[in-house]
């Protein structure tokens, strides 16, 4: 037991390192889902098609999935303190750029540095929860991580859409830059890895248990376990679905869907984009709440995955999206697409707790390569097929969305069922 000074210093800690690094990861969903609001600033700025537009959003993806690995070997060697400040200071560069470009190169330069910056914080996020949280509770914290990052969203949505009225967008993003340059100041100041840092015991050893062994070979080597390991790969698949088709439509394709095919205008349709995120932010803390329950993850998923897909039904065949039948259907579609971030949770359970990083990280790459790769490829069936109605171009890229979806959803009758604990000898 610790003395009430040492364990009031362990809670203090415990939640200094999750909201600082909570609030840069915010940053994060702003970034994702900015151009969706910005989407005609954009066009007019740069004179961009629906598929450069695509490509300029797509930027960041890219490099947010090139970079998954990597930070998840990182995470595990040089600790998620030092690898969160380096990457606050490369997104805050990247904002700035992205703020002041004249050109669609210079901008989707800035867009790929903040690419780069941000697409350390989760998986930094998710190592400083594992070390800082009793095991017992990982996925319910989860769930409140992807609710405060989710904040970032929703500020990118119907928040940004009244500054906007207010200032230009380029203000905006030059201002976000410096918050993010703040950010990482104060986690270099306040944040430590894990409790041993400061002479602490770990969270299993407060309960009784051994701690779980660090890992003493070389990073090489750990990551080739947790490839080998077929436990890892389901939710990689399960992300790239659910996760990817999620994060292009809302970070993208929702407001000019809404805008052209149902003639509403800007603030009217990021309303929408509002309540899809803010289900998805309710959804991910009461998903991983209620699979920390029950005390399983596949079932939870699976359910979850398949209301997802349904909700894209109406959408593909005009059945509704008007009144507040739309905002409804949004707001479900959110909560249930939630489902996916329990595949996080698998990847850690199926793998060793000192490899943590790299498993999530390889889960991580299924959403941002899925968003990646259909950001652009609806911008080109929106520009290429040619309906009667502007909603008619639109739902053929949706076709596209739900075909991710569908895969996910399937990907899920493969994952590993772990009840909520390591289900790996360490």
């Amino acid at each position: 037991m610790l003395s009430p000074n040492l364990n009031n210093r362990l809670v203090r800690l415990r939640w200094t390192a999750f909201t600082i690094v909570g609030l840069v990861y915010m940053l994060s969903f702003f970034h994702r889902y900015a151009p969706a609001t910005i989407s005609a600033d954009l066009q007019l700025a740069f004179h961009a098609s629906g598929a450069a537009l695509g490509g300029l959003a797509a930027t960041y993806f890219y490099v947010y999935t090139v970079m998954q690995i990597p930070t998840g070997i990182l995470v595990d060697t040089l600790g998620p303190r030092y690898v969160v400040v380096m990457g606050g200071l490369v997104a805050g560069a990247g904002s700035w750029i992205f703020g002041m470009a004249d050109t669609l190169t210079a901008a989707t330069m800035g867009r790929l540095l903040v690419g780069l910056g941000v697409s350390v914080t989760f998986i930094a996020l998710l190592k400083l929860n594992a070390v800082w949280f009793h095991d017992r509770h990982f996925a319910t914290v989860t769930g409140a991580t992807v609710l405060m990052g989710n904040l970032g969203s929703l500020l990118a949505a119907t928040p940004l859409t009244w500054l906007l009225d207010r200032v230009s967008w380029r203000t905006v993003f030059v201002g976000v830059g410096e918050f993010s340059l703040l950010m990482a100041i104060l986690t270099w100041w306040l944040v430590r890895d894990h409790p041993g840092k400061i002479g602490l015991p770990s969270l299993r050893e407060l309960d009784g248990k051994a701690a779980h062994p660090s890992y003493e070979g070389h990073w090489y080597d750990g990551l080739k376990i947790v490839l080998k390991n077929r436990a890892t790969w389901p939710g990689l698949w399960v992300n790239m679905g659910l996760a990817g088709s999620l994060f292009a439509f809302g970070g993208l394709w929702a407001v000019p869907f809404l805008r052209d095919g149902y003639g509403m205008d800007r603030a009217s349709a990021t309303d929408h984009t509002t309540c899809l995120l803010l289900g998805f932010s309710i959804g991910a803390l009461f998903i991983g709440t209620l699979s920390d329950r029950v005390g399983r993850r596949k079932p939870v998923m699976i359910i979850g995955a398949l209301a997802y897909c349904l909700c894209w039904l109406p959408l593909l065949f005009d059945m509704m999206v008007r009144g507040w039948s739309g905002y409804y259907l949004f707001f479900v579609m959110g909560l249930c697409s939630a489902s996916f971030t329990l595949s996080w949770s698998c990847a850690k359970e199926v793998n060793a707790h000192a490899l943590s990083g790299m498993a999530t990280s390889v889960v991580n790459i299924g959403a941002f390569l899925g968003t990646a790769i259909l950001q652009p490829s609806v911008g080109w069936v929106i520009d290429h097929v040619h309906t009667a109605s502007g909603l008619g171009s639109y739902q053929a890229g949706l076709a596209i969305l739900l075909g991710f979806a569908l895969i996910g959803l399937v990907s899920t009758l493969f994952i590993r069922e772990t009840y909520c604990r390591y289900a790996v000898p360490e």
